[in-house]
């Protein structure tokens, strides 16, 4: 048979997102599967299984990147790599992820049913913490594959509760003997929903990612002074939460003032957070984003001359840390064309466009040719519990990541 012209299951498909979404499922139809929660060993162990049922090797990397592994006619060659991540935010959806792994699982299936033998191996990568809501920062562990980040560095990160991932690595048993890094690939391609507007709005079935837009994330603490809310006059307060707020307005506007760039706080920490108590610490979250490196330098200086002058009218005193950069990506153009011929060979219709989230891809083009492929989701909603994409769009990405896969095999000779 003609590896083009194999198709995917979307039923068999759809049944594995709904199924595994039972892995941490949420009263609203969510996830809640956050990196390496018991959640998340409930679908490594499935996704470990269902892997090594299809003749896989599976391996786990210190950092517990799993890597599933199908033979190829050339063993000397590197594997084809497709994948993505299973964890999720705190509120997540169904697809934002899973459909990579899931939908490689599925191309995976249907090389196994019709018996067809790829020159090179295929692989499926399963990335630890691409979220970032637990552990920060994001894309950790696909980081570390990529010498972003040590090993020591992440095995030492802490969430809020003070759990190190190392430690909750060991716990689920999910952190390896291999060194990040040693599970070697040719390429990787990554299918993703694309977490924005744009496809569905022109009525575009697949995104053809030609890159990454540049990323930081910075972390802010204000300090006021704890006092008596009846008892202590509004000008002689050091209210912390009321300088956060103007700083939090202040970051909006470097959003404004940038756009298509964005600025964002996300996570906000108010204490002693009593109703009777003027605020005496806040902590909080800034994130950065911009497709040019040099805009993302210029948000990056308007952000940080914005909160002296907020501190000082205030009367509070701050701390302020660049704790994560991700510059802006460009991805491999060979693959990118072999994702257009994918898309093509299925008749969809197609958008070239740059990611506006981050992805375990950002980090892996560092060290081998990448690409990725965008499915619509309905609003554009995603790291919410009603982001939702349908059936056939997640067949249509599942479709084209398997031809896209094949095209490169069969580039290969």
């Amino acid at each position: 048979m003609s590896g083009q012209n194999l198709t995917i299951d979307p039923e068999r498909l759809w049944n594995m997102l709904m199924d595994t979404a039972k892995f941490g499922g949420t009263p609203k139809g969510g996830i809640k599967r956050l990196t390496v929660s018991d959640e998340d060993k409930q679908v490594r162990d499935w996704f470990k299984a269902q892997c090594e049922a299809l003749g896989c090797k599976v391996e786990v990397d210190s950092v517990g990147n799993m890597f599933a592994t199908r033979p190829g006619k050339n063993a000397k060659a590197l594997p084809i790599a497709m994948g993505s991540h299973l964890d999720t935010q705190p509120t997540g959806g169904k697809f934002d992820g899973v459909l990579g792994v899931l939908g490689a699982l599925e191309a995976l299936r249907t090389l196994h049913q019709a018996g067809y033998e790829t020159n090179a191996p295929i692989m499926i990568a399963n990335w630890t913490n691409e979220e970032g809501s637990r552990f920060a920062p994001a894309m950790l562990c696909s980081g570390v594959y990529a010498g972003v980040f040590t090993p020591d560095f992440a095995w030492s990160r802490e969430d809020r509760e003070g759990k190190k991932l190392g430690e909750e690595l060991e716990r689920i048993g999910y952190k390896g003997q291999a060194a990040p890094g040693s599970h070697k690939f040719q390429a990787m391609f990554e299918l993703h929903i694309e977490q924005g507007p744009i496809l569905e709005a022109e009525v575009k079935q697949v995104g053809i990612v030609t890159g990454v837009q540049g990323m930081r994330w910075y972390e802010v603490t204000v300090t006021g002074q704890e006092a008596h809310t009846g008892a202590t006059p509004m000008l002689l307060r050091k209210n912390a939460l009321l300088a956060a707020s103007r700083m939090i307005d202040a970051i909006d506007k470097v959003g404004m003032d940038n756009l298509p760039g964005v600025a964002s706080v996300g996570l906000i920490e108010n204490r002693p957070n009593s109703r009777n108590v003027v605020p005496g610490e806040v902590f909080f979250t800034v994130d950065l984003r911009h497709p040019d490196e040099a805009v993302l330098d210029k948000m990056e200086n308007a952000f940080r001359a914005a909160l002296p002058p907020i501190a000082e009218r205030t009367k509070v005193t701050f701390e302020e840390k660049c704790i994560w950069k991700s510059p802006a990506v460009k991805f491999a153009p060979e693959l990118i064309d072999c994702v257009r011929f994918g898309a093509d060979k299925a008749g969809y219709s197609t958008r070239d466009m740059a990611s506006g989230a981050g992805h375990d891809a950002a980090y892996i083009a560092r060290v081998a040719p990448t690409t990725m492929i965008f499915v619509p989701c309905e609003g554009g909603l995603s790291h919410n519990e009603a982001e939702s994409t349908s059936l056939a769009e997640c067949a249509s990405g599942a479709q084209v990541l398997l031809n896209a896969v094949l095209e490169y095999d069969r580039r290969l000779g």
